[in-house]
């Protein structure tokens, strides 16, 4: 019994370890292209273009929470933004599945929905999701920006050609997601200062 109560606690002492050294890292890197990616996000809002997120499973809800962050603001006094979750639309991505488009609902969404001065924020666990490579490939053609939150390696996705791919370094997958929405926060929150100081985003 000691040794199991041991075990336990070195295994909670590991788990919080990671928790706080892999966001650590990952901000301390990523900090500068984190803020070019807000002044960006900021000029497309500026320019009347909306947030349009997507990506699979736990990452569907993180698509869905980033678009609620935008368009309802928690924070008293900050304005609502345009912002939307490609993955809230059950109807629609089963019937393109349905209709013969399995790894690509994203991307055929975004044909009918985006607009070039838009954002596309992709999410993926490993950067292996080609649903999620698809409809951030078209976001690209269109001319949108393109952000990609990823984990491990980064995998195809942060191999391809977008504005901004910020790579959580880490093989567990609530870690990975913890950091971004971290991350996420950040962005909103650097967005609207940003806005702040709203003359800046015409130049």
């Amino acid at each position: 019994m000691p040794q199991k109560h041991v075990d336990l606690r070195a295994l909670v002492e590991a788990r919080f370890a990671q928790s706080t050294s892999v966001p650590e890292t990952f901000f301390a890197a990523q900090s500068p292209h984190i803020a070019e990616a807000c002044w960006a996000m900021a000029r497309r809002f500026h320019q009347q273009g909306r947030l349009i997120a997507f990506g699979n499973g736990a990452w569907a809800t993180d698509a869905q929470h980033i678009s609620v962050e935008f368009v309802h603001p928690v924070i008293v006094g900050k304005r609502a933004l345009p912002a939307m979750a490609l993955t809230n639309d059950s109807a629609t991505i089963s019937g393109l599945m349905a209709g013969g488009a399995p790894t690509m609902p994203f991307a055929r969404q975004l044909q009918a929905l985006a607009r070039p001065q838009d954002i596309a924020v992709g999410y993926s666990v490993d950067g292996q999701d080609a649903n999620v490579l698809a409809g951030l490939a078209l976001a690209r053609q269109r001319d949108l920006l393109t952000l990609a939150l990823l984990g491990r390696d980064g995998g195809e996705i942060a191999r391809s050609d977008l504005d901004f791919c910020f790579v959580v370094q880490a093989n567990d997958p609530l870690v990975i997601q913890e950091t971004h929405e971290t991350l996420y926060h950040v962005l909103w929150e650097l967005v609207h200062v940003f806005f702040e100081h709203e003359g800046l985003l015409s130049q």
